[in-house]
């Protein structure tokens, strides 16, 4: 399988910046980071590869602590001619066994301006944290998630162009459908959608899921400072899924003795490994939005595919035919959230749902996000738009009349009533396997209803 992932066009854009700084590409285990930049390295006449992981290549952050002396030795062991730094590519990988190497950064910046150096590696933030003199502003970053919708029509070599057409034409509609249902079944994780496209089954899967979830529980002890934490975080990642698309208490949690100061330690800890993050609500109607930290959060896992993998779904989605269906309901909200998520490319801020919490009335709307200077409701679930209590509540306190609903059925707009203010509002009616297209689509949206009033 070979792609080119989306966030290629920002790793372009770096390339061609005169005076850009070193490169962190930060992301959980095995989405694809490493491949992504070795791939990249091809648009370079020379580069470097190190895995810090190996003993030889981590040697040169031992031996070497002056930038200099490094880049001197690094091109006469590699048979590169040090005037020729303009067109190597330095590719520091796995770069959290080293916090020296980490350090470095901010003096290659300063001292070797001309040499294009990315990095890679999870666990990140504990490494960061071990740095003394972390290079604050003089390191860039970007941010890598599994595989979404977009980047699997692109392994699959079809349907991509179909999906980035704004009305979707209807010949598409039916294959996208298809294909989405595929997705949602087997998740993102390079690997996963490799074995997938070049066998077409599912029975040869599980092994691959085994292996990348055994991989994040060997790393319990590199993200838990004490085995009392290490029990903590193994616990959750033991029983999480369970609580998909639940709001969730700390204190307890999963049936356990655990306190809350316990468990919040941990799911912090697995926020910065970045396999279980912690979505928060807010209140707000108006930019910016900021989230409520003191109200219960929503767990958003790394990838659904592991998730399906986990309950021991993946079955099921051979015998459905409406993924509103699929567990519950409660996989379609997340996988658009993990959509939504892996659009966050230079940043690593997490979307939002909005909560009204009142004694004799509360409201709930799945996701919120701003847009054109707008707080844009979405709800995410098939059904009668007579439903939709808690999209009407914030409609009627909000200062705008666009909502969106994410569902099962065809693209249109709509144009409707609340049941309590009669305030008129217009809804955007998304298939589901439009999430990644969400931000197009309010451009055409809010564009179409600006020409007709």
């Amino acid at each position: 399988m070979k792609l080119k992932r989306e966030i290629w066009e920002h790793l372009e854009a770096w390339k061609g910046r005169k005076r850009r700084k070193p490169l962190i590409l930060r992301g959980a285990r095995q989405v694809g980071k490493t491949t992504v930049v070795k791939d990249f390295a091809q648009r370079y006449q020379h580069n470097i590869i190190l895995n810090l992981e190996k003993p030889d290549d981590l040697r040169y952050f031992k031996d070497y602590t002056n930038t200099s002396k490094l880049i001197d030795a690094l091109f006469y062991e590699h048979g590169i001619p040090i005037r020729e730094k303009e067109q190597t590519l330095l590719f520091i990988d796995e770069i959290q066994e080293s916090p020296e190497a980490i350090a470095l950064l901010r003096y290659f910046y300063e001292d070797e301006p001309a040499l294009s150096i990315i990095a890679a590696g999870s666990l990140l933030e504990h490494a960061m944290a071990k740095v003394k003199s972390f290079p604050v502003g003089r390191v860039e970053f970007l941010y890598m998630s599994p595989l979404n919708f977009s980047e699997y029509l692109s392994a699959k070599g079809q349907g991509r162009e179909a999906l980035e057409t704004i009305p979707i034409p209807g010949y598409a509609t039916h294959f996208l459908k298809e294909a989405f249902h595929e997705y949602a079944m087997i998740g993102g994780m390079p690997e996963v959608v490799s074995e997938y496209i070049e066998s077409g089954s599912i029975a040869s899967l599980p092994i691959i899921y085994e292996g990348i979830w055994a991989a994040y529980r060997n790393d319990v002890e590199k993200y838990a400072p004490n085995k009392q934490e290490g029990r903590v975080i193994a616990h959750i990642m033991n029983t999480a899924a369970t609580h998909l698309d639940e709001r969730v208490k700390f204190a307890r949690f999963g049936n356990s003795a655990y306190a809350s100061r316990e468990v919040g330690e941990a799911f912090r800890n697995l926020q910065a490994a970045r396999i279980i993050q912690l979505i928060y609500p807010t209140t707000d109607k108006e930019p910016p939005l900021s989230p409520d930290l003191k109200k219960r959060p929503r767990l958003q896992f790394l990838d659904t595919g592991l998730i399906n993998h986990d309950l021991g779904i993946h079955p099921n989605f051979l015998t459905i035919d409406d993924l509103s269906k699929a567990y519950k309901g409660r996989l379609i909200p997340h996988l658009i959230t993990q959509e939504l998520i892996s659009l966050q490319q230079i940043t690593s801020k997490l979307p939002h749902f909005w909560v009204r919490e009142k004694a004799q009335s509360s409201a709930e709307v799945d996701l919120v996000i701003q847009h054109q200077q707008k707080i844009i409701p979405i709800e995410i679930k098939s059904g009668a738009t007579g439903s939709l209590k808690s999209l009407h509540q914030f409609i009627d306190a909000c200062d705008h009349p666009y909502a969106v609903r994410i569902y099962g059925g065809e693209f249109r707009i709509e144009e409707h009533l609340t049941p309590g203010n009669k305030k008129p509002y217009y809804l955007m009616n998304l298939p589901y396997y439009l999430g990644t297209q969400l931000s197009a689509y309010l451009d055409f949206f809010i564009a179409e209803i600006a020409a007709e009033l």
